[in-house]
């Protein structure tokens, strides 16, 4: 083992953190990534910034979190002089590359003011969330009457495709994404009801092992200057659909049980209730569409995993495991059906509680290799740990960064955090609309602790509260509890607190601050000094024994 001298950043998207058989899944084997936990920590309450993909994927980028950098939503811009943490590593010496998906919207106005080309080094790098970028793909090209949502999305997966013999405008929808009925008809995978076929493409052609290869070319590529290589796949996010074998690995035998509650559906919260009443939410609270999503899930999963064995047994037989830290990490959860919910963008932990395992290969970290811990920490912390391993000192960056190095929690030396942090923005949401709620009012903000957790809504809507001690599953809301008013107003006072920090201040340390406070002015401003002897002589020298001519004297 020796100092990690490189660092590979691996995110799954939309997976959930139970469904590891690290983590517990008990018919969901992904033995890979239960040997990298093996070797490093796994945490067991690692908690993201917002529940969506692209203010996720912001606040660990950038280390802060949502309301701090502003990108609230997906295709939000994130603005331009939001330091990322490609900013921070190249300062440092080290590369900083993607390959894969950030969800990044660039802040095209911003450049322009500025006169930023995005075809410079600096313009594409502020395009590209501080990346250098071996190859985007945010692994989404779906098509609708308006044309494409993202007019850049899988352009280079398509070509691969068709230099394989994939034929059509778009096979990144017809057949890595879609089964086929066997006679030419393309089943899309949008329609759920096709989820429990193959995909119409083999199964090393298919996305995820596409990306795997990808990031193995960039680090063969690397020479002996440190780099950070952001390996972000796509999976297991919908489209749920899956090439053959992984589409019928699992049945209704492997699945966990659908966690909800009738007083749930009952509830008369406008928001959480809202959500139970979109499209998604009614769709996967149907035992049947459930069902049909959940053997592709699992298979998604099951690929991911087979990918991380070739990953990792070739990193061994490279011999970069012992100067490689390796993070494994989610962008966010998915409902599945629990709590009658679909996707993502709400506050239990099935959406808000990730997996994070970090491997870290320095011989300081050889205590707690093959263990879990259940300190709190967040997907923003990753980004002031990176800082560490390549030689930074958070002290010269604590003014920025918000999150708190990992590495004490790695190598022993003891980290607490009381309290972990998420916020999500539905302004531009239809429930907004049906809330009737100004854009400044529909946001929700979430604190949690060792026992408890809150949710607290703008436009007046009342707090929701979780007690996980007695209510692991979250299914008693404890928002209207008498009893527990005195832990919603302590909690509250906590939000306003985290509110109220200076996060915007990021243009001198706290360092300077500080020094400042007792630092003598020296450059000729003298406040409070009635006469020449009320202040210390050096600092009035200038001012003392000078001649000037009056007005109108001779």
């Amino acid at each position: 083992m020796s100092v990690p001298k490189n660092i590979l950043f691996i995110m799954f998207d939309q997976l959930r953190w139970d469904y590891l058989s690290c983590y517990g899944h008990p018919h969901l084997q992904t033995p890979n990534i239960d040997k990298l936990a093996a070797k490093g920590v796994r945490f067991d309450r690692a908690y993201i910034q917002s529940p969506l993909c692209g203010p996720s994927r912001m606040s660990t980028y950038t280390g802060r979190y949502v309301h701090s950098h502003g990108a609230s939503w997906n295709n939000v811009p994130l603005k331009v002089g939001e330091r990322t943490m490609g900013d921070h590593l190249r300062k440092l010496g080290m590369g900083c590359w993607l390959v894969g998906k950030t969800h990044m919207k660039a802040d095209a106005e911003g450049m322009a003011q500025l006169g930023l080309e995005p075809d410079s080094i600096i313009g594409a790098r502020v395009s590209e969330c501080g990346f250098d970028v071996f190859e985007r793909d945010d692994g989404m090209r779906p098509e609708g009457p308006d044309g494409f949502y993202d007019d850049g999305g899988a352009l280079k997966y398509n070509d691969y495709l068709r230099s394989k013999g994939y034929e059509g405008d778009n096979p990144w929808h017809d057949h890595a994404n879609s089964a086929n009925d066997g006679t030419g008809n393309v089943l899309s995978g949008w329609f759920m009801e096709n989820s429990d076929k193959p995909a119409n493409i083999a199964e090393q052609d298919s996305e995820t092992p596409y990306l795997t290869r990808r990031g193995i070319e960039f680090i063969e590529r690397q020479g002996d200057a440190p780099w950070c290589c952001h390996l972000s796949y796509i999976k297991p996010h919908w489209p749920y659909i899956v090439p053959a074998p992984y589409h019928g690995m699992f049945g209704p035998e492997h699945f966990l049980p659908v966690v909800r509650a009738t007083a749930e559906r009952e509830t008369t919260h406008p928001v959480f209730g809202g959500m139970m009443k979109a499209p998604v939410g009614q769709a996967f609270s149907q035992d049947h569409v459930r069902d049909k999503v959940l053997g592709a899930y699992m298979g998604l999963i099951k690929q991911c995993d087979d990918q991380m064995g070739v990953l990792f047994d070739w990193l061994e037989e490279t011999g970069r495991m012992k100067d490689t830290m390796i993070v494994v990490t989610s962008d966010h959860g998915d409902y599945l059906g629990d709590h009658w919910l679909g996707e993502k963008t709400f506050c239990h932990d099935t959406s808000v509680r990730v997996p994070m395992i970090v491997y870290d290969p320095s011989a300081e970290a050889d205590a707690l290799r093959g263990t879990a811990s259940d300190a709190l920490v967040q997907l923003i912390d990753l980004a002031p740990t990176f800082v560490e391993v390549a030689g930074g000192k958070m002290a010269n960056l604590d003014h920025v960064l918000e999150g708190k190095s990992l590495l004490p929690l790695l190598r022993g030396q003891g980290q607490t955090r009381e309290y972990a942090f998420c916020e999500y923005d539905y302004s531009m949401t239809p429930l907004a609309k049906r809330l009737d709620l100004d854009t400044a009012e529909a946001r929700l903000f979430m604190v949690t602790d060792d026992r408890y957790k809150l949710i607290e809504f703008g436009g007046g809507i009342r707090s929701i509260l979780f007690d996980l001690k007695e209510d692991p599953d979250e299914l008693v809301d404890l928002g209207e509890s008498a009893e527990h008013q005195h832990v919603r107003t302590r909690l509250s006072s906590v939000l306003d607190t985290w509110a109220r920090r200076p996060s915007q201040r990021t243009t001198i340390t706290n360092d300077a601050l500080i020094q400042n406070r007792s630092q003598r002015s020296t450059k000729g401003v003298i406040l409070g000094a009635y006469g020449e002897g009320d202040a210390d002589a050096d600092l009035t020298e200038k001012y003392r024994n000078r001649k000037a001519p009056p007005i109108g004297g001779s």
